[in-house]
């Protein structure tokens, strides 16, 4: 299928409408399927023994009950056995809600084989206006979907849909026997997306149509319709040449880097729960399980505490003091004090997107000046009391010796100032640590939520100054998606840093130009590196601007560097969504995104030019 590029109007579009839509606050679905014990009540598991119907039943229900909760505070996992689950005849066919996890218990992604379809739709906020813009907080991991569909689907005949947006991975999986979509052009027709990622899969011919930007990285696919804005690849093998970069606007690099795939949970030969955690590796490509097994180590679930909600930080802390690693099982956790990681080589790992909320001016986590921690699978909340930061690696003034070949990692891990509740921080994100790698995080301030604000209310309330800070040298971050922060989004300060699909919105609500000033300088850029800066690279980055509150408003640069032959930045962009305008691309160079290229990209190959 072939798309012609629209223009992106904004992530609010209905801004009125979706405000007014009910939030749905439902626990989970009742269900035949027994939770598993040890895993808690939003953990439930399944059986290929299980009859289909109950199956089938249990997922359809938790679907209804979470395709509209936005902003609720219902988690729920669920997890497949390995086996096949459905058939031609009958396939397993259900779509997945907010704040859901589908996962594969193999060791595998081939495995846990489904026989039908695992979807995400456009999600209608009235009957005409229908979009993926929000559709946030859902995972899919470590299992095989051979598309089978239920007799006649009409448009959706051979296809798999996943229309989605920032907060959402696609990991470890294995599409076979149709298509896959990243967007839903039959629900009111093609309809906006905005941003996304894939890891360690291996896909069919890929519709992107509407998405802007998306990063996949070390996998394969067998093709790739569509550029839109940017679209980046890292260690793919199929990948799109990006050789006539922006016409198409495909950003392709033959190897990735660092990477290290997340951890996940699978069942072993005798029915004992584990944790896989994948080794780093540099200057890879293709999936990591072609050849059997993902290199890396196994960890019994016995060397994890397995954490509720009700479970205090003390009691968190002091497991993680006596050597345990950390299981955060799904719901939302009220957090006091930190959660401290001072161990070398701990594992902490969310599953049903664990909700992490501060508590009094709290940071919710703090990683030590210690090697290798992986940190993954989880979502920190700013509460009302302002927190410095949200999540601290490291410690500016003690500078760890993390090893590079086994970098301390954080995998889907989101953070949200506002939204579903009134936010408060000065930094989401503060990296402080060498040799760390950023695999794929949404940082966001939010730019709609259940708060009840008018758009001026919430520039004075949900304060969020910067969304990521980067001061640890050799940092990698593989799909950094920062967004809507008061002053800069994100500051690199560190030595070496390399970034790989960068997306930003500036903030859509500041009242005049004087609240958008970097001293005499026009607004901030979305995207700043130090000035002491002497090397860095940005492979794809877009920085949009949609000033809904003040058209009027100016933003001088979306990127700001120091101008050095060793910062280099690699097909970067600035867009106009339909309010304000940002002067320039990078330091002064690109014309102006403003109101007479509306969702036309400014697009700069490089900087500085060759």
């Amino acid at each position: 299928m072939t798309t012609t590029r629209r223009p992106y109007l904004g992530r609010l579009f209905a801004l009125g409408l979706l405000l007014a839509a009910s939030v749905v606050s439902t626990g989970p679905a009742a269900t035949a399927a027994a939770p598993v014990a040890d895993l808690g009540s939003n953990v439930t598991v399944f059986d290929p023994s299980m009859p289909l119907s109950t199956i089938q039943a249990t997922l359809d229900a938790a679907h209804a009950a979470q395709v509209d909760n936005e902003m609720g505070t219902t988690r729920h996992a669920y997890l497949f056995k390995p086996g096949t689950y459905g058939t031609a005849e009958q396939p397993l066919h259900f779509k997945v809600g907010y704040y859901t996890e589908i996962a594969g218990l193999g060791a595998s992604p081939t495995d846990v084989v489904i026989n039908g379809k695992v979807e995400v739709y456009n999600r209608c906020l009235t009957p005409t206006n229908c979009i993926a813009l929000t559709n946030f907080w859902r995972t899919i991991s470590n299992l095989s979907i051979n598309i089978t569909g239920k007799g006649s689907e009409g448009c959706r005949t051979g296809t798999n849909f996943w229309a989605v947006s920032q907060a959402v991975s696609m990991r470890r999986l294995n599409v076979t026997g149709g298509n896959l979509s990243l967007m839903d052009y039959c629900t009111a027709g093609p309809q906006y997306a905005s941003g996304g990622f894939i890891a360690d899969s291996k896909l069919p011919s890929v519709t992107n149509g509407s998405q802007q930007q998306w990063l996949t990285r070390n996998s394969e696919v067998a093709s790739w319709s569509n550029a839109v804005w940017n679209q980046v690849f890292a260690g793919t093998v199929g990948a799109p040449d990006d050789s006539t970069f922006p016409s198409p606007p495909y950003t392709t690099l033959d190897t990735n880097p660092v990477s290290r795939e997340k951890p996940y949970l699978f069942v072993d030969a005798e029915g004992d729960y584990n944790v896989r955690v994948p080794a780093a590796q540099k200057n890879s490509r293709g999936i990591t399980w072609a050849n059997g097994l993902t290199p890396g180590y196994t960890l019994p679930l016995s060397d994890f505490f397995i954490a509720k909600p009700s479970d205090s930080v003390k009691d968190i802390n002091k497991a993680l003091e006596q050597g345990k690693h950390l299981l955060l099982t799904p719901g939302v956790y009220d957090v006091e004090r930190s959660i401290d990681i001072k161990r070398a080589n701990t594992v902490v790992l969310g599953i049903g997107h664990a909700t992490l909320t501060a508590v009094n001016a709290a940071t919710p986590v703090e990683i030590a000046d210690v090697p290798s921690v992986i940190f993954a699978g989880v979502t920190i909340d700013a509460g009302l009391k302002k927190s410095q930061v949200l999540l601290k690696v490291g410690k500016k003034d003690k500078r760890s010796h993390n090893p590079a070949d086994n970098p301390t990692t954080l995998s889907d891990v989101y953070f949200r100032v506002g939204g579903p509740h009134i936010g408060r921080t000065n930094t989401a994100l503060e990296v402080n640590t060498d040799n760390v790698l950023i695999d794929h995080t949404w940082v966001w301030r939010a730019d709609h939520g259940v708060e009840g604000f008018t758009d001026t209310q919430r520039w004075n309330t949900n304060d969020g100054r910067n969304g990521a800070i980067i001061n640890g040298d050799n940092v990698t971050a593989t799909g950094l998606f920062v967004e809507h922060f008061q002053r800069y989004n994100t500051i690199w300060n560190g030595e070496n840093g390399t970034t790989i699909l960068y997306q930003n919105e500036l903030p859509y609500d500041p009242p005049t130009q004087a609240d958008w000033m970097n001293g005499d300088v026009e607004g901030y850029a979305g995207y700043k590196v130090g000035n002491g800066v002497q090397k860095h690279q940005l492979y794809g980055g877009g920085v949009y601007v949609f000033n809904q509150n003040n058209p009027s408003i100016h933003t001088e640069n979306g990127f700001e560097v120091p101008d050095r032959p060793g910062v280099k930045l690699h097909h970067i962009m600035t867009v106009n969504l339909s309010a304000g305008i940002i002067d320039h691309v990078v330091n002064g160079v690109g014309g102006p995104a403003d109101l007479t290229r509306v969702g036309s990209p400014v697009y700069i190959t490089d900087y500085p030019a060759p």
